[in-house]
């Protein structure tokens, strides 16, 4: 798996896909990165191409990997970072749109891309996914309970997933971000001191690690990388 390889990227361009699909092509990699409205001017590099999908429509998830599969025969790496946060209220004030939109966005395009991956890496005998969900999957906070449920069933679709693979060299595992050094997050709250969050690139690199032969023997994990707010 150190060899140069395919990686597909989901939520390539975003606050971290950016710097997750920067991380790959420094190595060497081909990348692929997908999102709704992904082009290849994003990433000016030789190594990168984009194909936009829409991960929340099965169909979608499938055309994609055909389609990856079709002009690179293989996909090596699988990074499903893709995700997105909504919500800020308590339960019972939380609506039905805000509950479907949670899971649709961060575990139905998960459980959608997995299913559409798997069989490609089981029939190649290797692979690596790893999963971008959040330190709320595993320590739930009030008022953002879709999102925290969304994400800790996403880090429950990867330990199934690890199970069920591990008889084919395929390692799946899941990182547990605290909050990230992004825009969007800087954006939402221009008062916080920023020097406790969690820097991207620190994420990026643990994610090619995890890629890597090194971490061959690590397997349905769900790593969390908290920073300063631990």
């Amino acid at each position: 798996m150190d060899t140069q390889h395919v990686v597909l990227i989901t939520g390539a361009k975003g606050g971290l896909g950016s710097f997750v699909t920067q991380a790959f092509l420094a190595t060497g990699d081909t990348v692929v990165g997908t999102s709704k409205s992904i082009q290849s001017a994003d990433f000016a590099h030789p190594r990168f191409v984009a194909m936009p999908s829409d991960l929340t429509d099965a169909a979608s998830a499938g055309q994609l990997v055909d389609c990856v599969i079709q002009r690179f025969q293989q996909i090596d790496v699988l990074v499903h970072v893709m995700g997105g946060f909504s919500g800020g209220k308590p339960i019972a004030e939380t609506d039905d749109a805000t509950w479907e939109h949670m899971m649709n966005l961060n575990l139905r395009s998960g459980f959608n891309i997995f299913r559409a991956v798997i069989p490609r890496m089981r029939a190649a005998g290797r692979g690596r996914i790893i999963a971008i969900a959040s330190r709320a999957a595993a320590e739930p906070a009030a008022n953002i309970a879709a999102y925290g449920a969304s994400k800790a069933g996403l880090v429950s679709l990867v330990r199934a997933a690890a199970l069920e693979n591990k008889d084919r060299g395929i390692t799946i595992n899941a990182i547990l971000p605290g909050t990230m050094n992004t825009d969007s997050n800087r954006k939402a709250d221009p008062s916080a001191d920023i020097s406790r969050w969690v820097p991207p690139g620190n994420v990026a690199d643990l994610v090619v690690f995890l890629s890597s032969d090194a971490a061959r023997q690590i397997t349905g994990a769900a790593i969390p990388v908290y920073g300063k707010e631990a």
